[in-house]
């Protein structure tokens, strides 16, 4: 590839990824501010009320555990509800064509939309990061392995938003998975709890559930304790991130949703 075919591609995806931007500071009071509310909430009755009786969960206080958990929960929530609104969006407003006949390959489409999918979910972790060092002191036991499991769960809930975005055919169609799938699966994540509460069917049914590793790996990266094997989490997200990239990617060489 030469060096001006890259540079164009770069020019491709940088704007993606900066109108991406502009929109997230342009309606910052729909995407930052309702997370960071809802994670103040969150500390003020779970943490602080319920958590007074209940004291610690796996050996350090149960508000300083829960609050990865709530990070991770926004960090979610915001890198799906991001790009399956913005490339529906796109869809639904007719410039998506535009896109698809300029000269900029589908991979790159989809890394634009996915970046910027990414970037909302770092910009409300780190917002919701703030909120929690309000209410509780978080350590950092190992950084890296906290970056690189925020960075692969925002990677891989974009791409899962983008592949929800495609097959939308209204704005219902892209509120139903969050509600009825992401949602449960967050709560059941390990968010609020450790595992090693539940029965033994409970546990084993758990490991079954993606978020539970993630929500496990970031919390290690804060607090050094984690109810699944941390290697294990990092190999099922970067698989979850490739499989999902090269379904998105087949989608939109196939036109998929596009030409409906």
């Amino acid at each position: 590839m030469s060096a001006g075919f890259a540079g164009v591609r770069w020019v491709g995806f940088q704007t993606i990824v900066l109108r991406e931007f502009g929109r997230i500071l342009r309606i910052w009071g729909q995407t930052i501010v309702p997370s960071a509310v809802t994670a103040a909430l969150y500390f003020v009755i779970f943490g602080s009320l319920i958590g007074r009786r209940i004291g610690q969960m796996d050996g350090v206080d149960y508000m300083q555990y829960i609050a990865p958990g709530l990070i991770m929960m926004a960090v979610i929530t915001n890198a799906y509800a991001n790009v399956s609104s913005s490339f529906f969006g796109a869809k639904f407003q007719r410039f998506l064509e535009e896109i698809s006949v300029s000269p900029q390959p589908n991979w790159i489409i989809v890394a634009g939309y996915v970046g910027g999918g990414v970037l909302r979910g770092l910009l409300v972790g780190l917002a919701v990061t703030v909120i929690s060092l309000i209410f509780t002191h978080l350590p950092v036991h190992h950084l890296l392995v906290t970056l690189v499991a925020v960075l692969l769960t925002a990677v891989v809930f974009s791409l899962a938003g983008f592949i929800n975005g495609v097959f939308a055919k209204n704005f219902d169609q892209v509120n139903w998975i969050p509600t009825f799938i992401l949602t449960p699966l967050t709560y059941f994540g390990g968010v609020f709890y450790s595992i090693n509460l539940l029965p033994e069917w409970a546990r084993t049914l758990s490991f079954a559930n993606p978020v539970l590793h993630m929500v496990n790996a970031f919390r290690y990266g804060f607090l050094g304790r984690s109810d699944v094997h941390v290697g294990l989490a990092f190999g099922i997200m970067a698989l979850a991130a490739l499989a999902l990239f090269g379904v998105a990617l087949w989608l939109m060489e196939r036109g998929t949703g596009l030409r409906d």
